[in-house]
């Protein structure tokens, strides 16, 4: 619960002065509900005394009258009506406090997830960080405002209760006393059983929605190899542990509130004994004894609804420990402290001394030096683990290596802001990435203060315009999700428009043309040559024919360049690499 505490306090702040407003109109409440039982004490002890009992020992005990009864009767229902109010104003302005917190908090972990690494994104459960960004966060506030506010309330209403019924009768507000210590011992033993059963709940949901987003986004592999039943028994196994676990939480949950409600039951039958014999006394009146009782009734509230939320608070603890848990994921790549905005640059790249591992840690680059001018089109091809894709990672700062550096016109990317790096450079992959929103939108995401004239020029010279306009709606028509409404080249072509909207001085192509058949890719690729026009290319591919157009070709192997040089150079070297595997490609 602290570390919950301390992750929201920052966001709490920001509405300290609602947060106020309703601590105000939760002190009226509890005022209020002190006030409350007053009227019934004048009204028992003014109707005993009218039917001639002998009440010397109270003070101020006047007989029954009409008006007075009347008088009695608008007190409570005033008080009744002010308490209502100052309860409804103290639950507004906290529901106002949780949305506006959960909403600034959940902002604050999308945000935070979006900057941390391609390492944290490839190992981590897509399905489990969603849960975290809206179930866990609507866990928290709901349990604030459901369970949160009542329990501070009736907390501050136990703390008023205990003063006054001290100073009415001490001997039984030892009662009082004693019940609130053996709910303690109780809770001491129950609660940390109840967290830990909704931890384990709350991580098993969290992997159900990891494998239903994992099976939901290969539907089509899920469908074409009849997995259905396979993928079906596992979910269920794992839908099977969180039941069991939630099963446990809340029977734990209702054990404790049980015995919450036998030492409550317990309490109110030792003051019932004690009360009515000190009222045969003389000591109490029978107005005192009841408006004791009422004053038990409210101050056990707190204990009972302090069993009743310990579920739902430790439901809400484990979501806080997830949530928190996502946000001390630190990114591997953030901006240096001396950082500064990358002025415009032509596209000259150095690589110097690079040194870094393989995912797994192996060395992968040992002192790695290249030189990319600007303008100039390059091929990097080579096995996988090459090391290709890697070096391009490092260009856009999607990791950076263990030593060595990459100079763009001489800035080390390292010691610019990431934003003023990445909006100098264009990237198309091989699996063209769109958004479930318009034609028009995806194009801009490219340069998001671009007109429609200029996202549509950048469609017609990406040869995506003729399609587009026959799409329903045009530039309006809304994709589905990763935009597969569209074929792999309409999508590869509007993922092409994006990157010449954003107009920048270099491109990296990631297997742009792969997976499309012959009449396609070479449309695809036609599209490329616009987009790369005068600008400095890095490419990684297997197409021969970009490979026979572009400046240079860079063979890496194990980390290293082993052949560099213009393609018709290469092959016309019988022992080239690059030859050999053109043959390949292109079989005589």
């Amino acid at each position: 619960m602290r570390r919950t505490l301390t992750m929201v306090r920052p966001h709490l702040r920001q509405h300290r002065w609602l947060a106020l407003g309703g601590i105000v109109a939760l002190l009226f409440d509890v005022v209020f509900r002190i006030l409350e039982p007053w009227p019934v004490k004048w009204v028992v002890d003014s109707v005993t005394a009218s039917l001639g009992a002998d009440l010397s020992a109270a003070s101020g005990v006047r007989p029954t009258t009409a008006s007075f009864l009347v008088l009695c009767g608008i007190v409570l229902a005033l008080v009744i009506a002010g308490r209502a109010l100052a309860n409804y104003l103290s639950t507004v302005a906290f529901a106002f406090v949780g949305s506006r917190v959960a909403t600034s908090l959940r902002a604050r972990v999308f945000a935070h997830v979006q900057g941390l690494s391609l390492r944290y994104h490839a190992t981590a459960s897509h399905g489990d960080t969603v849960q975290r960004l809206v179930g866990d966060v609507g866990r928290l506030q709901e349990v604030a405002v459901t369970a949160g506010l009542p329990l501070v309330g009736n907390v501050l209403t136990l703390v008023v209760l205990t003063g006054v019924m001290l100073w009415m009768d001490p001997v039984l507000t030892l009662v009082l006393l004693a019940a609130g210590a053996a709910y303690l011992a109780v809770s001491r033993h129950s609660s940390p059983r109840i967290t830990q059963a909704s931890r384990r709940t709350r991580r098993g949901e969290g992997t159900l929605a990891g494998t239903a987003s994992e099976v939901l986004s290969a539907i089509r592999v899920v469908q074409a190899y009849r997995l259905e039943n396979t993928v079906a028994r596992e979910f269920a196994a794992g839908n099977e542990v969180a039941l069991k676990d939630g099963i446990e939480a809340r029977r734990l949950a209702a054990g404790l509130e049980r015995r919450t409600d036998v030492i409550v039951g317990v309490a109110t039958a030792v003051v019932l004994g004690a009360g009515g014999w000190r009222v045969v006394q003389g000591v109490m009146t029978p107005g005192d004894l009841v408006l004791y009782f009422m004053y038990l009734k409210i101050a056990m509230k707190p204990l009972r609804d302090m069993a009743k939320y310990t579920g739902r608070i430790a439901r809400a603890t484990a979501s806080g420990e997830r949530v928190a848990d996502l946000l001390e994921q630190r990114p591997d790549v953030e901006d240096a402290p001396h950082a500064r905005p990358l002025p415009a640059v032509r596209g000259d790249v150095i690589v110097a001394s690079l040194f870094a591992e393989d995912g797994r840690g192996r060395p992968l680059f040992r002192g790695l030096d290249l030189h990319v001018m600007a303008g100039q089109r390059v091929c990097l091809l080579g096995p996988s683990g090459a090391g290709k894709s890697t070096l391009a990672s490092y260009l856009l700062r999607l990791a950076d290596p263990r030593d060595g550096g990459i100079l763009l016109d001489g800035h080390d990317v390292r010691d610019v802001t990431l934003q003023s790096l990445r909006s100098q450079v264009s990237i198309l992959l091989q699996e063209s990435v769109l958004f479930a929103t318009t034609v028009r939108e995806n194009i801009r995401y490219g340069r998001l203060d671009a007109t429609d004239a200029e996202v549509e020029v950048a469609a017609r010279r990406a040869g995506a315009h003729e399609f587009v306009t026959g799409l329903p709606e045009g530039y309006e028509t809304e994709l589905g999700t990763r935009g597969d409404t569209l074929s792999g080249g309409q999508r590869q072509r509007i993922a092409i428009a994006r990157a010449m909207l954003r107009d920048a001085p270099i491109v990296l192509l990631d297997e742009p043309t792969t997976g499309l058949d012959p009449a396609t890719a070479l449309q695809v690729q036609r599209s490329i040559d616009e987009l790369t026009r005068g600008r400095t290319t890095i490419a990684i591919t297997h197409d021969h024919a970009q490979v026979r157009d572009c400046d240079r070709v860079l063979w890496m192997e194990h980390g290293e360049i082993v052949e560099d040089g213009p393609p018709e150079v290469l092959l016309r070297d019988p022992g080239s690499r690059l030859n050999a595997w053109l043959r390949e490609q292109v079989p005589a």
